[in-house]
């Protein structure tokens, strides 16, 4: 059935009646595999990260409700070499990967979206990556903090005050800063001190967005989405 979307949404991943459901720390998918669709995140967090052959693991994203995944081996054909592995406990919809390449193929407007997106997605990731190899380590985190206000964060009722909606140990977080959970906790601890941030129950709460800005490389992030 031919969709009118903008963009891949749950009626269209639900038409397929495949889904998969996952407790939090769950391995989704490994480099070993390949994947058996395109995943729609309908409940649930999923980072995707990449160990590297000295073991260091790297965070490259965290997936939230309402996008989906393994979209570079849909479209590009390559083996996929990440890991994907549930934060929360995830509910996922599943298409396979034709009726999705038929739906690109379709819909030129969706491909145009899908790019779009890619495009900004990719512009986000080099800000961020030019913030991790030329800034401090408190830079660093200052700039992980930011992106994940962008893409995570709900408004408190203020302007500058927000919560990032995402349960985040400190070892995450140093892995998509590239640092040790050693040196991620003590930058925490900084921007706590100066009340930048607080933390409670894994939840960072963003005191003040304006500040935290300022203490970042980068001024404006957008949404990283693959």
């Amino acid at each position: 059935m031919k969709q009118t979307l903008e963009l891949f949404d749950e009626n269209f991943f639900a038409q397929f009646k495949a889904t998969q459901q996952f407790k939090k720390s769950q391995l989704i998918l490994g480099p070993a595999a390949e994947p058996s669709g395109i995943f729609y995140v309908k409940s649930g967090f999923v980072r995707l990260y990449l160990i590297s052959e000295s073991g260091k693991e790297l965070t490259l994203n965290i997936f939230k409700p309402g996008t989906y995944f393994s979209m570079i081996w849909a479209l590009n054909d390559v083996p996929n070499i990440y890991f994907y592995e549930s934060l929360t406990d995830v509910l996922l919809l599943k298409a396979p990967k034709d009726e999705v390449l038929k739906h690109v193929i379709d819909n030129p407007e969706v491909l145009l979206d899908l790019t779009k997106r890619t495009l900004r997605g990719l512009d986000g990731m080099t800000r961020l990556m030019e913030a991790l190899v030329t800034g401090t380590a408190y830079q660093q985190i200052a700039s992980v903090l930011l992106v994940l206000a962008r893409r995570f964060g709900k408004n408190n009722g203020s302007d500058h005050e927000l919560t990032i909606e995402l349960p985040l140990t400190h070892r995450i977080i140093g892995t998509l800063a590239g640092l040790s959970r050693e040196s991620t906790s003590l930058e925490l601890e900084k921007l706590t001190k100066d009340k930048t941030i607080s933390q409670k129950n894994h939840l960072i709460l963003i005191k003040d967005l304006k500040k935290l800005e300022e203490k970042s490389p980068i001024s404006f992030i957008e949404e990283i989405q693959f």
